[in-house]
């Protein structure tokens, strides 16, 4: 599947992992749209020094999450490229574009979860800068776990080399 010729039609394959990636996109716009339209009605401030301790360890999950994320989308790839299957090459497509749209699914709902830390924060009374700043690593994981060509191609190519054999 290294011809570009073959790979045409498995762009096409991608529309519906690219429309959870828009989805999830949107929803990060959403909470900062939300945020500076209607930020002081949703505050409920907790002292500083109990934020300081919760937006720590938020900090220290997001940082971990992407490794995490980056692991977890590592496994899945490989399991879904030698898991074995027993059906007919029509089969093979659609089980590909299943297993591929799972893996972007995981992916990209771990890495929302940054997103919602920096709404929680705002909500407990931060400011819009560390909003901006979970928000903005949340769109940054989303664009390095994005559904990408080359993964769901080696996907199709070892599931058709082992459904021949």
């Amino acid at each position: 599947m290294n011809n570009p010729l073959n790979r045409e039609p498995l762009k096409s394959d991608l529309v519906l992992p690219w429309v959870i990636v828009g989805m999830m996109l949107t929803m990060l716009a959403a909470y900062i749209i939300v945020c500076h339209t209607f930020g002081e009605q949703l505050r409920q401030p907790l002292p500083e020094d109990q934020r300081v301790l919760i937006r720590t360890v938020l900090y220290i999950v997001a940082i971990a999450t992407f490794p995490l994320t980056n692991l977890i989308r590592h496994i899945q790839l490989r399991l879904n490229q030698t898991m074995p299957h027993a059906h007919a090459t029509p089969g093979t497509v659609a089980l590909a574009k299943n297993r591929y749209l799972v893996t972007v699914i995981v992916s990209m709902s771990l890495i929302e979860v940054v997103g919602v830390f920096g709404l929680l924060m705002f909500v407990l009374g931060d400011g819009f800068n560390t909003l901006h700043i979970f928000t903005g690593l949340s769109a940054l994981g989303l664009f390095l776990y994005r559904p990408k060509l080359d993964e769901y191609a080696e996907i199709m190519n070892a599931m058709t080399v082992q459904h021949h054999e």
